[in-house]
């Protein structure tokens, strides 16, 4: 067995001024209590671990004495390799190394700084819970737990990043998610080979499909969206250091649903997603048949409109496509000055400086009012559904490519590979588009129509559907 050494501890945490280090006398020989001071609760580490070693008489120094009679943490355990007390040391333990034995003692005492439980910024609600992950593993698996108390919950923990370390704890309730979504991620993650891992975007990657603009994983900073999925029978990915948690599979169609849908009437509830559905096409094709139509089909134009067309055009000296890729680009300045900008700034940016740019860029003759109000009901259809916003803008400048090359021929083109693009994807071996082709397997039971919570909380997943 390898002997733990405080030589091979001190040598690692060399020049390290908040690593500390307290020496222990015993009947036997020196105890060595090793803690990182910004990671741990010094009072807790006084009172329940070091008092009780100093104040013990009896004498006795076997660990398993120690361990039951003597120190009064909560969670206490043995180390059998020097690189283990490294790794419990980072991690906020208290580590004891007795120069007389060959194992180690670790006690918890973790006592840093976190951020309180807060509404998370990115996903606002109108009516439900607002409770937000936040940056501590072991807070967030205490929030899901709150949520969902089941005896089948189950946490499994992995340490990822060679050099980060870094907590990353996959989430399921066993008997409800099927045994091959668990094994099939439960080997991606454990498979993951990084040097550090700060996000769950490290993970992601290691999940999602390559070599597209949708995001086929799922993430959420609210609590109750996580647990939802979870009770679903999907799997949750939590990382230490981010308040952001992993849900998948993920489905195209869940980029339409909100957490106010189900705290909501249910009738508003489904106009709003036939609105964000509607939004998303609308974004993603309006721009493609304004340039088909006003270049190569003005004739489907009516005769009124299209001679306040022609008139709004007389006076711009660039081609219809160059004028809306011009526009489309000075809108995605605005939207990310908006974005990296302090927020009350950001606001002022964004939206008086479109009002500004659109009237001068019209007033200039750089642009048309017709294509300003094409690019502005664009973006803001885009804004409705914000978690697909980095396909809707790659795949619009697709399908406006084609159409200024081919017309509605090109767009229709377009389209096809667009539909056929997303019809290919898979989210951990699911459909991306699931559940359209694939009811009766996997019985999916709240798609864009939401039916009433009682027909609809249930798994979404057959007892063994995996692929099928």
């Amino acid at each position: 067995m390898e002997k733990i050494k405080i030589e091979y501890v001190k040598e690692k945490f060399k020049n390290s001024y908040d690593v500390k280090y307290r020496e222990i006398e015993s009947s036997q020989g020196i105890i060595f209590a090793v803690f990182i001071d910004d990671l741990c609760d010094p009072k807790f580490i006084s009172e329940y671990i070091l008092n009780p070693l100093i104040e013990d008489t009896t004498g006795k120094v076997d660990l398993e004495y120690i361990k039951k009679e003597v120190l009064s943490a909560n969670s206490i355990g043995d180390i059998n390799t020097n690189d283990e007390s490294i790794s419990h040391i980072l991690s906020g333990d208290v580590v004891l190394i007795f120069s007389f034995h060959n194992k180690a003692i670790y006690c918890e005492a973790k006592g840093f700084v976190r951020r309180s439980v807060t509404a998370p910024t990115t996903e606002n609600v109108i009516k439900g819970p607002r409770e937000g992950f936040v940056e501590s593993s072991a807070d967030n698996v205490s929030l899901i737990r709150r949520k969902i108390k089941n005896s089948n919950l189950k946490f499994e923990s992995f340490i990822l990043g060679n050099k980060s370390n870094t907590t990353v704890i996959i989430c399921y309730i066993e008997g409800v998610a099927p045994k091959k979504l668990v094994d099939y991620i439960r080997k991606k993650v454990s498979n993951v080979n990084l040097e550090f891992i700060l996000d769950t975007n490290y993970i992601e990657e290691a999940l999602k499909n390559k070599n597209t603009a949708f995001d086929t994983v799922g993430s959420t900073e609210k609590v109750d969206v996580a647990s939802a999925k979870i009770l679903e029978g999907r799997i949750g990915i939590i990382v230490d250091g981010t308040p952001f948690v992993i849900t998948v599979p993920h489905f195209f169609v869940d980029n339409f649903q909100t957490p106010d849908d189900y705290y909501s009437n249910k009738y508003f509830a489904n106009a709003s997603r036939i609105l964000r559905a509607f939004s998303f096409f609308l974004a993603t094709l309006l721009s493609g048949i304004y340039i088909a139509i006003s270049t190569f089909h003005f004739s489907l134009i009516p005769s009124v409109f299209a001679m306040k067309l022609a008139v709004s055009r007389a006076e711009v000296p660039l081609p219809t496509v160059i004028e809306l890729l011009l526009m489309t680009f000075f809108f995605e300045l605005l939207r990310e000055a908006g974005i990296r900008m302090p927020q009350p700034i950001g606001q002022a940016i964004s939206i008086v400086g479109a009002l500004i740019l659109g009237d001068a860029a019209i007033g200039a003759g750089l642009a048309s009012q017709s294509t300003v109000v094409v690019v502005a009901l664009t973006s803001i259809a885009s804004f409705l559904v914000a978690k697909l916003y980095g396909g809707i803008a790659i795949w619009n400048l697709i399908i406006i490519l084609f159409s200024s090359m081919l017309g509605l021929p090109g767009f229709y083109i377009s389209f096809f590979i667009f539909i056929s693009h997303m019809a290919g994807l898979e989210s951990c071996g699911y459909p991306y588009l699931f559940p359209l082709g694939t009811l009766e397997t996997f019985k999916f039971r709240d798609v864009l129509y939401r039916r009433d919570l009682n027909s609809i909380s249930n798994s979404i997943f057959d007892k063994d559907g995996y692929n099928e």
